[in-house]
C-alpha cells in the first residue's frame, strides 16, 4: 500500500483550516486540541487526559502509509490487510504467496521480519511555531522565505533528535498558522504474525471497494520488537468482546492523509478540471501496464498484484472524489461559504487587506496547472533508489539547515530504512515500468527535447529500460550501502547506469523541486491570510487539514438510507456466505477455502462489518474504533462511495466510515483460522 499512498500524497497539497462552522460529527481533532465540550454538550461524555493519552500511545502510524494500534502487552499490532499488503507482498516469492494464501505464525519463532517496516508512536506534540516564525523574516521573497522555515524547521527536528533520540517532526498546521513538533518512537523490527488470505480481506474485490454493505476481514497482525524479543508495552488496547449498538458513541485514533478542506472555489476547480483528470489518466495507463504484465503467467501476476490493487483502489477514489467536485451542490456549498466570508471582508476596514489572498490563490492555480507534467522522476523502484542515493550524497556535504526536506539528520534513519530494504525488486516487472515511465516523459517533454535526447541515448523506451536494468547493480543491497558510505565522491565516480541516470536528471529534479516550493510557499502564506479572515469572521475552533499525523475522530454507529432502502449499519458472518452464493461464479465474490471449510463451526449471528459518521479519509485505514472506555470495537478499513468528497467537504447524510467489526476478528482467527493461542493474546 506504501507506493499508492506516496502516490496519492504526492497529487496533494494540503493546507489547513479553522473549521468553527462544523457539520455533525465532522472533524479530525488534535489530540492536543480535543473538542472536549462538543463532545459532552453532544453525547455527554468527556474524555480525561488519561484516557487521551493512554489511546494516542496505544496507536501507531505505519511508514508505508496506514494506522494502526497495539493490542497487547507483548508487542501485537492491528491494521488492514491492504495496509500490510505491501509487506505481505515483500514477504512473499513463487514459492509462497503470502497475499493470496495468508499466514499464521505457529509460534514466535516463525513470525517473518519485515524487510523496511517502520512504526511511529507519538510520544509527544510541541508547539513551535514562535520558533519557527522568528526565523522567517518578513517581507522576504516567496523563495527565501521557503528556504527560511525549511531551515528552521530542520534545526527543531535536529535539536529534538539529538536531545531525546525520537524521530523529530515538525508539522504545519492551520495554514502556516502553527507549527507542531511531534516526537515519535521508533519501532524498526517488526514482524508478521497473521494475515488472512485476500480472498477474504478484500471479499467483493473492485466491485464491493467503497460501496456498503461489506463483509470483509480487513485485518493484519505483526508484532514490534526490541532487542530481538517482543517489545514489552504498557500502553495498548483492550478488547470489548460484547457487540455493537446502533447509535453507540465510537472513536477513530488514526492518521488521516490529506484534506482540501480550507481550499478556495478556485482551487477546488483547479482540482476538478486539471488536476484529478489528470491523475486518473495517469492512474487507468498504469493499471492497464500492470494488467498487461501480469498477462504473462502466474508468477508475472503476482508480482504485480501489490502494485496493481494499489493503483486500481487509487482509481477508483480519484473517480468518487471528482465525482464529488463536478456535483454542482459541492461547489455552490462552497461558493456559498467563500461569498459569505468576501462579503463581510469587504465591510470590515481591519480585514479588506486579506481579501486579495483569494485573488492570490486563483493565479496560483495556473501556475499549479504548468507544473503538473513537470517531473525529473521515473517511477521505478530502481530508479527511485538511484536519484535518493544520488541527492543523499549531495545533501550531505551541506549544512543540515541547508538541506532538502527528508535528507535531514533528523530524517536520515528512516530514509536509510527504506534505501537499505532487503525487499526483492523484480528485473522483468522494473523494466516494464522503466519503459513506460521513458514514453510519459517523451510524450510531456517531447522527443527533440534535449534531456529526453541525453537520456534515450539513441535508443526508444524499451530499449534504454532494457540497458537500464541490466547495467545496474541496485539490487544488491551492498552495492547501496557501498554508495551510502563513499557519499558524493563515490556516487560521482560511479558508472552504475541508474545513478548515471539519476545524476543526469540531478539538476532538473532540483530546478522543478525548487519551484514547487516557491509555489507552495505563497500559497501557504496565502491560506494563512484566508485562515486569519476566517477565524476572525467565524470564531476560532475546530480542526486543521490532515497531515497524516495522528487526529481524534468521532460518530455513532449509524445506518443510512440509499435508493430509497435503508441500509442496516452491521453485517454479519451470514451475510458474507449469503453474498458468495448469490455471486457464484462472479470474480473476487468466492469466499476462500478456509472459510467454507469452517461455515457449520462459525457464529453466523457476529457482527463482521459496520458504519459510523465518523469523519474519516485515506490514511485512517488501520485505525482503531473505540467505544467510550477505550476498548477497541472495530477496526477502520474504508468509507463508502458517499463518503469520497471528504477531501473537500465533509457530510454525515451518507457518507460513513466501514470497520470490521472488533468480535468479528476475534471470530474469524478462532473458527475459521483455527488462532486460538493468538486470540487469547489480544486485549491482555
Amino acid at each position: 500500500m506504501s507506493r499508492i499512498f506516496a502516490c496519492l500524497l504526492m497529487f496533494n497539497l494540503a493546507f489547513a483550516s479553522l473549521s468553527p462552522d462544523l457539520s455533525g460529527d465532522e472533524g479530525m481533532y488534535l489530540f492536543n486540541d480535543l473538542p472536549t465540550k462538543t463532545l459532552k454538550e453532544r453525547h455527554g461524555f468527556e474524555p480525561t487526559a488519561e484516557w487521551a493519552d493512554h489511546l494516542r500511545l496505544s496507536s501507531v502510524r505505519f511508514n508505508s502509509g496506514g494506522s494502526g494500534s497495539f493490542i497487547s502487552s507483548d508487542g501485537l499490532v492491528l491494521t488492514n490487510h491492504h495496509v500490510a499488503s505491501d509487506t505481505l507482498h515483500k514477504l512473499s516469492s513463487a514459492d509462497r504467496n503470502l497475499i493470496d494464501d495468508g499466514f499464521l505464525a505457529a509460534t514466535q519463532a516463525d513470525e517473518l521480519k519485515t524487510p523496511d517496516l517502520e512504526l511511529n508512536q507519538l510520544v509527544s506534540i510541541e508547539d513551535v511555531t514562535d520558533r519557527i516564525n522568528a526565523e522567517v523574516k518578513e517581507n522576504a521573497s516567496a523563495e527565501d522565505s521557503a528556504a527560511q522555515r525549511r531551515a528552521a524547521i530542520a534545526k527543531v527536528e535536529s535539536e529534538s533528535t539529538e536531545k531525546t533520540g525520537l524521530r523529530s517532526d515538525v508539522i504545519t498546521l492551520f495554514g502556516g498558522a502553527r507549527y507542531h513538533l511531534y516526537r515519535y518512537k521508533k519501532y524498526t523490527d517488526v514482524r508478521l504474525v497473521w494475515a488472512p488470505e485476500t480472498a477474504a480481506a478484500f471479499f467483493g474485490g473492485d466491485a464491493d471497494n467503497f460501496e456498503y454493505p461489506r463483509y470483509n476481514v480487513d485485518a493484519t497482525i505483526m508484532r514490534v520488537y526490541e532487542d530481538g524479543k517482543p517489545a514489552k508495552l504498557e500502553h495498548f488496547l483492550s478488547w470489548n468482546r460484547e457487540p455493537l449498538s446502533d447509535g453507540e458513541l465510537v472513536f477513530v485514533s488514526g492518521n488521516p492523509g490529506r484534506t482540501q478542506r480550507i481550499f478556495t472555489v478556485a482551487a477546488l476547480e483547479f482540482l476538478r478540471d486539471s488536476r484529478i483528470p489528470y491523475v486518473l489518466d495517469y492512474l487507468r495507463r498504469k493499471e492497464i501496464l500492470m494488467q498487461q504484465f501480469g498477462l504473462e503467467g502466474k508468477e508475472a501476476t503476482r508480482r504485480a498484484r501489490d502494485e496493481l490493487f494499489g493503483i486500481q483502489n487509487a482509481r477508483k477514489a480519484y473517480t468518487g472524489m471528482l465525482a464529488g467536485l463536478q456535483d454542482p451542490a459541492t461547489m455552490a456549498t462552497k461558493r456559498g461559504r467563500e461569498d459569505r466570508i468576501l462579503q463581510q471582508i469587504s465591510e470590515n476596514p481591519e480585514l479588506q487587506e486579506l481579501a486579495s489572498a483569494w485573488k492570490a490563490i486563483e493565479a496560483i492555480q495556473a501556475e499549479k496547472k504548468e507544473l503538473l507534467t513537470e517531473s525529473a522522476s521515473l517511477r521505478s523502484t530502481l530508479f527511485d533508489l538511484a536519484q535518493q542515493i544520488t541527492l543523499l550524497a549531495a545533501e550531505d556535504r551541506k549544512p543540515n539547515e541547508e538541506r532538502l526536506r527528508g535528507y535531514t539528520d533528523s530524517s536520515r534513519e528512516s530514509l536509510l530504512q527504506e534505501l537499505l530494504s532487503t525487499a526483492p525488486i523484480y528485473a522483468d516487472l522494473e523494466q516494464v515500468k522503466l519503459a513506460d515511465e521513458l514514453a510519459r516523459m517523451i510524450e510531456h517533454r517531447g522527443a527533440d527535447d534535449r534531456l529526453v535526447v541525453e537520456i534515450l541515448a539513441g535508443l526508444g523506451p524499451r530499449e534504454r529500460a532494457a540497458a537500464l536494468v541490466s547495467e545496474t547493480k541496485l539490487f544488491d543491497v551492498d552495492v547501496r550501502q557501498e554508495l551510502i558510505d563513499g557519499g558524493l565522491d563515490r556516487v560521482l565516480v560511479s558508472d552504475d547506469a541508474m545513478i548515471v541516470l539519476a545524476r543526469k536528471l540531478e539538476d532538473e529534479y532540483r530546478r522543478i523541486r525548487k519551484r514547487n516550493e516557491e509555489v507552495e510557499e505563497r500559497e501557504r502564506q496565502a491560506y494563512a491570510k484566508i485562515t486569519r479572515a476566517t477565524s476572525a469572521i467565524e470564531g476560532t475552533g475546530g480542526y486543521p487539514d490532515a497531515t497524516f499525523t495522528l487526529r481524534l475522530a468521532f460518530g455513532t454507529v449509524k445506518g443510512y438510507e440509499e435508493d430509497g432502502k435503508q441500509i442496516d449499519p452491521f453485517t454479519n458472518f451470514a451475510g458474507a456466505y449469503q453474498h458468495a452464493a448469490d455471486h457464484e461464479g462472479q470474480a473476487d465474490m468466492d469466499l476462500p477455502p478456509s472459510w467454507m471449510k469452517a461455515k457449520d463451526s462459525v457464529d453466523l449471528d457476529t457482527q463482521l462489518n459496520f458504519v459510523c459518521t465518523a469523519d474519516i479519509i485515506g490514511g485512517n485505514s488501520g485505525s482503531p474504533v473505540v467505544n467510550r472506555a477505550g476498548e477497541l470495537v472495530g477496526l477502520i478499513f474504508d468509507g463508502n462511495i458517499q463518503s469520497l468528497t471528504s477531501d473537500y467537504v465533509y457530510s454525515d447524510k451518507q457518507g460513513r466510515a466501514v470497520s470490521v467489526s472488533g468480535i468479528g476478528i476475534l471470530e474469524a482467527l478462532r473458527s475459521i483460522y483455527n488462532a486460538k493461542e493468538l486470540a487469547d493474546q489480544i486485549g491482555k
